[in-house]
């Protein structure tokens, strides 16, 4: 069977078209008393599956790939209009499916502010001794941050054994005022601690680490950074799930999350008279992807889950639109995550096929093979993992938190020959077994979006 004929046969509708028609005859020839009820049921639930399955197509992801990769995003990078514009037209393309926007987003667009920080100066005592500039690491969003044991922050230890990096990232997405006493079995590695400025959204709460054996009683720490504020966007739609009376447990308050990056990295240097780097498949691929999803969903109503449809800024320069958007859930009740990276080539293995990183972390890549059956269609193991591509997309933020959030890809990472490349077009993408593998995704996804499915949670203990 091939893969157009399986698509039709079997892709979300329980009865394939033939038994379908088979049906309509048994109707009219056995139970006279009911033919007109008994046509309309069938011949509305047979066009219902059809409809939903006809909405993922070759030639609508050619016109969605095509204006995302388009010359004149120049390249969609992060931090600039170009991605703003993209960003419009993800939007538009959410609101034409009929998605809902989430609460405290502007429409569909979820804005937050970056804070680039500039130290210049740092100083502070413990009981009247003088602490070094070098052993105090303030994560701040203000020009001049002045504290002491008056100031209401909770004292927290990070002690000799424990893990600095995980569990000071863990303290500054705590969105608490804290004093962090750091034991001095760190010094060597404390210095590190300033990356975490890297990627500081814009809040009224400050985290101030200090190298130090001492727990005082009193204190006084004050440190000065220039600050700047850039302004990135997320584009995030939802299909709520179902509603039950009640008193009835129900999933509506469980998620489901799609996802793609719809930044690049802009333009560049000219290579034979080409400076835009059009990022068609890396990840222009990977949201109409997810337009697609929201499309196809949306046309079928039957989601017992809500699913969030989010198209992230900024993974290109360090994954902030993801990181952003993952702190805006609360990760025990996000029960899935399908990251689709890019997806316009064919995998190692051909057509209808692709790759799952992380495969081995949970069980959320049996559960989708076990949909597909019968299709024809294959998810791999990542075949990649010394590269560690489970970390390195937008899925990494939640796995970290134990969601099972894995990332589909088909990219052939021993040589993807276009990646970062100004050669980056649609025209080196096949739109066929792109749409083939976009509607591969809804179906192994079926039972999980249903709520009959729920992968196993990834182990804290197997992160890095």
């Amino acid at each position: 069977m091939d893969n157009l004929q399986w698509a039709t046969d079997k892709f979300n509708s329980k009865l394939p078209i033939a038994y379908c028609q088979l049906l309509n005859k048994v109707y009219t020839i056995t139970v006279k008393k009911f033919i007109v009820t008994g046509l309309f049921i069938v011949t509305t639930f047979c066009v219902f599956g059809q409809k939903a399955e006809n909405v993922i197509n070759a030639k609508e992801v050619e016109r969605i790939e095509r204006i995302l990769s388009a010359d004149e995003m120049r390249g969609r990078k992060a931090f600039t209009p170009d991605a703003d514009k993209a960003a419009d037209f993800i939007a538009d393309e959410f609101k034409k499916a009929g998605l809902q926007t989430m609460d405290g987003n502007n429409g569909f667009k979820q804005e937050f502010v970056m804070i680039r920080t500039k130290f210049i100066s740092a100083a502070g005592n413990f009981d009247g001794e003088a602490i070094e500039a070098k052993d105090i690491i303030a994560v701040t969003c203000f020009p001049q941050l002045k504290i002491n044991q008056a100031s209401g922050y909770e004292k927290i230890y990070i002690k000799a054994g424990d893990t600095l990096q995980n569990v000071a990232r863990r303290l500054v997405r705590s969105n608490k005022n804290l004093l962090v006493l750091v034991n001095k079995s760190f010094a060597n590695n404390f210095g590190n601690l300033t990356r975490l400025k890297n990627s500081m959204f814009k809040t009224d709460k400050s985290v101030v680490f200090v190298l130090t054996d001492k727990d005082p009683q009193k204190y006084e720490i004050e440190a000065v950074h220039e600050i700047t504020e850039q302004k990135l966007m997320n584009v995030v739609g939802m299909l709520p799930g179902k509603s039950l009376p009640t008193g009835q447990a129900g999933k509506k308050d469980e998620y489901v999350i799609f996802s793609a990056h719809y930044d690049h990295i802009g333009v560049g240097k000219p290579v034979e008279g080409d400076s835009i780097y059009n990022g068609a498949n890396d990840d222009a691929a990977g949201t109409t992807a997810v337009i697609m999803l929201a499309k196809y969903f949306k046309a079928l109503a039957s989601n017992e889950r809500t699913i969030v449809f989010a198209a992230f800024t900024a993974e290109e320069v360090g994954g902030f639109g993801s990181q952003y958007f993952s702190r805006q859930f609360d990760p025990a009740k996000v029960m899935a995550m399908f990251n689709i990276e890019m997806i316009g080539t064919e995998s190692k293995w051909g057509k209808n096929s692709a790759y799952i990183t992380g495969y081995e972390k949970t069980d959320m890549g049996t559960i989708m093979q076990k949909n597909l059956e019968g299709t024809g269609f294959t998810f791999n193991p990542d075949p990649y993992t010394s590269q560690n591509l489970f970390y390195r997309s937008d899925n990494a933020t939640l796995a970290r938190l134990g969601v099972p959030a894995h990332t589909i890809s088909t990219a052939k990472m021993e040589g993807e020959p276009h990646y970062h490349k100004v050669s980056d077009h649609i025209e080196t993408l096949d739109m066929e077994n792109m749409a083939m593998i976009i509607k591969s995704i809804a179906l192994s996804s079926r039972s999980i979006v249903a709520g009959k499915d729920t992968p196993t949670r990834v182990k804290v203990e197997d992160l890095r």
